[in-house]
């Protein structure tokens, strides 16, 4: 076996940096596929959008939903931890307003993965637990913004959310991304103080 096919052979194995390299252009490359053309995005283009070969993509993930599955976990982890870096680096209505935009990127490939996704992701507990890690990265914005009274003291992370949710189910229905945009405006508009 050769030091590739033993990378996927042995997923809690870390991966070489090449590796590893190689993998997240997969992932970040599957992501913007299946938002753009759904779950019947061509794992040949996903390939070649990545820079790497057909093998190279079925060593890692051997099936479609595998991708999918790392895709959507990549996306989670992703979003999650953009929170404390937009927190530090940001003023706290700029971070939230950047960090709900990237939400809504992000429930856009999801959506453009839900078919597979229902497959794949049938735990009720993931879900949940995705939930709450969303709401944790949503408070840890909401945090800084408390403490220097930019944000109302009665916004709840998860009812930000839900809204976000609410959000992305309008544009998608709308087809229109700048909707998006406009209603995450009008979402800050009663998040934030005037």
């Amino acid at each position: 076996m050769t030091g590739n096919e033993g990378d996927a052979a042995r997923p809690g194995r870390p991966l070489r940096a090449d590796a590893r390299r190689n993998e997240d252009r997969l992932l970040e490359a599957a992501a913007a596929a299946f938002a753009r053309e759904g779950a019947g995005a061509s794992v040949k283009d996903i390939a070649r959008l990545a820079g790497v070969g057909v093998g190279t993509l079925y060593r890692r993930f051997p099936s479609k939903e595998l991708l999918i599955e790392a895709v959507y976990r990549h996306e989670v982890q992703r979003l999650c931890e953009a929170a404390p870096e937009l927190a530090a680096t940001r003023p706290p209505a700029d971070a939230l307003r950047t960090w709900m935009e990237r939400f809504i990127d992000f429930m856009s490939a999801k959506q453009g993965m839900a078919d597979a996704l229902r497959v794949v992701l049938t735990d009720d507990n993931e879900k949940l637990q995705t939930r709450a890690l969303l709401a944790e990265a949503v408070d840890h914005l909401l945090t800084p913004a408390r403490e220097q009274s930019v944000v109302r003291p009665e916004v709840d992370a998860r009812d930000v959310l839900m809204a976000l949710g609410g959000i992305t189910l309008i544009a998608a229905g709308e087809e229109q991304r700048d909707l998006a945009t406009r209603l995450v405006g009008l979402l800050l508009h009663g998040v934030v103080k005037s």
